[in-house]
């Protein structure tokens, strides 16, 4: 059903944890699986240096939280904007169908801490 990598990012899980002073952080969520990602991220410049989630869910959420931070760090901010639901599914080596969604999160919550970064550093800026 799941990949050797999919298996390996849920059980060795990269980039757990919060990072206190974040630039920024995105909250996602799907009512209905209850899956719930919070990823934040560090930048310096226009790129994530640092990058960590907390995920409420299943192994597949798990799996593609740790697989999107492993996909955008050290990236820019355009770079990681442009990482897709589809490219955290084939870079685990596919999902089941029934699981794609999770992977749908993982990106979103990445694109969420971005956008809440530069709505902070726009703010600034005006």
């Amino acid at each position: 059903m799941y990949s050797d990598l999919v298996m390996d990012h849920f059980s060795h899980p990269r980039n757990v944890g919060s990072i206190p002073d974040a630039d920024g952080v995105g909250l996602v969520g799907n009512p209905v699986c209850g899956d719930l990602m919070k990823m934040f991220i560090k930048v310096e410049g226009d790129r994530i240096v640092d990058i960590k989630f907390q995920t409420f869910g299943c192994g597949a959420a798990i799996a593609t939280s740790s697989m999107v931070t492993e996909m955008v760090k050290g990236k820019t901010l355009d770079e990681a904007m442009d990482v897709s639901n589809q490219a955290v599914a084939e870079a685990l080596g596919g999902l089941p169908a029934t699981k794609m969604h999770c992977s749908n999160l993982a990106a979103d919550g990445v694109h969420k801490a971005i956008e809440d970064y530069q709505s902070k550093v726009g703010a600034k800026k005006g």
